[in-house]
């Protein structure tokens, strides 16, 4: 099996006409961790939600794991996993009976399941806290002992579903490390939703974003953040009247760039190697540097880009990137 998960020009529609997922295709090679991007409303949940056969799409088609999510859902739920942010979890019950009834539910023979739940207690780092009600657990160790439940039955192909949101720096990195094991050593895909672009950056090998429904990019993050342009070099001359002077030298190095007061910006194509010519062109010119900054594109400047919005708590469309224009409702 090449692909883990296809889908061809997938619907799926709401009453009202809204049409929430509006025709995508993705392919999601075996053993690749995807990233998949996209502002809140943009069709993110829903694409997940028919993947993992909750909701039957209204137009076209996908598989997962081989198995169409339609006509064969039963063989698909039993290949995946799934952990999802709004997960419900007993609170009264401790982390091991809720591995070992995962476990029971997937019809796993007694001592085999008693076997995997002390397995990923030790693998998430919970082997301490299991027979602690899970209700006294921390967010961190309630998104683990998640990403434990949804490995239970060894799912070919595991959603994450935003996996470290509301959790703090230290929780998140683990959680990250814990996803790159598993991928390592035991080559399941991950198909990973997430409100974080540095997540997406760190962890997956392709990255797609979604917009109003359709997918706006896609490309492994190297490939997204080179199509967007080349790196800026922005200098602050140490006297600020020489602003006009310093663009005018940096002019001959490649296109202007946007800059901060008191600066003048340039895109580079050398990036970080042509920055000694640049430096020593304006020594040349008896121009002197207060500060020398070079940015290089990031997914957040794709993000930008590609939806004219910022994915994290800015809803702000940017200038010149689609902003301005009337998002429709999704779900």
């Amino acid at each position: 099996m090449n692909d883990a998960i296809v889908v061809e020009g997938l619907v799926r529609e709401f009453k009202g006409g809204i049409r929430a997922v509006d025709g995508i295709d993705i392919h999601v090679r075996a053993g690749d961790v995807y990233g998949f991007l996209g502002p809140n409303g943009a069709g993110k949940s829903t694409t997940v939600r028919m993947l993992t056969t909750l909701l039957r799409p209204t137009g076209g088609r996908a598989t997962v794991a081989g198995f169409d999510v339609v006509t064969d859902a039963a063989s698909v739920r039993r290949s995946i996993g799934v952990a999802l942010q709004d997960a419900a979890i007993d609170p009264f019950m401790t982390g091991r009976e809720l591995l070992r009834l995962q476990a029971v539910l997937h019809a796993i023979p007694r001592p085999e399941g008693h076997a995997r739940a002390e397995h990923l207690l030790e693998r998430v780092g919970l082997t301490d806290a299991a027979d602690r009600r899970v209700g006294t657990y921390s967010g961190g160790m309630r998104r683990r002992l998640d990403l434990a439940l949804a490995l239970v039955h060894e799912p070919v192909v595991l959603f994450l579903d935003e996996p470290t949101t509301g959790l703090d720096p230290t929780s998140r990195v683990a959680l990250w490390e814990e996803v790159r094991r598993l991928n390592r050593e035991s080559g399941t895909t991950v198909f990973l939703t997430t409100q974080y672009l540095e997540e997406a950056d760190q962890l997956a090998g392709r990255v797609g974003i979604i917009d109003d429904g359709k997918i706006v990019a896609e490309g492994t993050p190297s490939e997204l953040k080179s199509s967007i342009g080349a790196p800026t070099l922005m200098i602050t001359p140490a006297d600020p009247a020489r602003v006009n002077d310093t663009a005018g030298v940096l002019a001959t190095f490649g296109p202007a760039a946007d800059a901060k007061p008191g600066a003048a910006a340039v895109r580079l194509p050398a990036g970080a190697e042509g920055i000694a010519q640049v430096v020593r062109a304006l020594d040349e010119a008896g121009i002197a540097t207060a500060a020398i900054d070079l940015h290089q594109p990031s997914l957040d400047d794709v993000f930008v880009i590609k939806t004219g919005h910022r994915l994290e708590g800015d809803a702000t469309a940017m200038p010149g990137a689609g902003g301005g224009r009337k998002r429709k409702a999704r779900t």
